[in-house]
């Protein structure tokens, strides 16, 4: 299936934003809906071919408006985080939930031919058995892992009530460029956060829980090959392979050079003990094989935060500099 016109929802956010640039460079015309809750504009990218539209998927006009001859949607438009979800259960389904039904009518009313939608693990829950298969048990632990999962479930009636092709791809531990501190957020960029400020690692627990990251630009070559696939599946997307968050922080320390040493607080509520995707399913059925090295991932990480304006002014703030 050949792109030509494809809508990011969440478009300026960090994965979105990925995604809507690898598309510009392949010459699809790109139509990026946020809301900016979250995303940055500084993230979208000017160019004949793209097209921004601050709204809301909640809102149906908006999302009329954002499809209008499209032919495939990446849909990551979310209220992101265990921790969030835990303080906002309403709004976390709002935007998981709703939104998605919202872009789901009108991807119906366009006959869109292709969804990708960029679900999480947290529809899993705590682990019954390691690696993670696509077919073990879903009982999400948070309000998070509920949307994402109901959302999900969501899609896949949709596709088999149309016909359209619908991808859903459940990221692990996401991180790369474009990924700003988020108290709520992924560990990596809250320890860079930290990192650059010299400020100790805070570990919740013991520091022995495990977790599956993957890079963003893996990220992103997963979703375009599940946009021009002729298949339609659900697949965890990951690196296929577990760290401790104690051998994160010593890894992290070592790339910067740093060492800010570790702190321990009480485990968080929400939070799984282990994690580790199985992700043959992907690999055989879309020829997916994730490339980037957690240490090269690290590298290049640390490398963009570093010259990245909007984090340094607030890390400057922070600091009182």
């Amino acid at each position: 299936m050949r792109m030509k016109k494809a809508l990011v929802t969440g478009g300026a956010g960090f994965i979105g934003s990925n995604i809507a640039s690898a598309l510009l460079k392949l010459k699809v015309q790109v139509i990026v809906l946020d809301n900016l809750s979250t995303g940055y504009l500084q993230n979208v990218q000017t160019d004949e071919n793209a097209l921004f539209i601050q709204g809301d998927v909640r809102d149906d006009l908006t999302a009329l408006q954002a499809l209008r001859g499209i032919d495939t949607i990446f849909h990551l438009a979310a209220s992101v985080g265990n921790r969030r979800s835990f303080l906002d259960p309403m709004a976390d389904s709002e935007v998981n939930v709703l939104g998605t039904l919202r872009v789901m009518e009108a991807a119906k009313h366009f006959s869109v031919s292709k969804i990708v939608y960029s679900s999480s693990a947290g529809i899993f829950g705590e682990l019954k058995t390691l690696p993670i298969r696509e077919d073990h048990p879903l009982d999400p632990d948070s309000y998070y892992g509920v949307s994402k999962l109901a959302a999900e479930k969501h899609l896949w009636a949709f596709h088999k009530m149309t016909g359209v092709s619908v991808v859903c791809l459940r990221y692990f531990n996401a991180y790369g460029r474009n990924q700003r501190y988020d108290a709520y957020g992924n560990v990596i960029p809250i320890f860079a956060d930290r990192i650059v400020k010299r400020e100790k690692l805070i570990i919740y627990g013991d520091g022995e829980q495990t977790r599956d990251f993957i890079n963003v630009d893996d990220v992103v070559t997963a979703n375009l090959i599940a946009a021009t696939s002729d298949r339609s599946g659900i697949y965890n997307t990951s690196s296929g392979e577990a760290i401790t968050i104690n051998k994160l922080a010593e890894m992290m320390q070592e790339t910067d050079e740093a060492r800010v040493g570790v702190e321990y607080a009480a485990p968080r509520i929400g939070d799984v003990r282990h994690s580790r995707a199985d992700v043959s399913a992907i690999g055989r059925e879309l020829g997916f094989q994730p490339q980037v090295s957690l240490k090269e991932g690290l590298r290049d990480y640390m490398q963009w935060l570093r010259q990245d304006p909007i984090s340094l002014d607030r890390i400057a703030e922070q600091s009182g500099e």
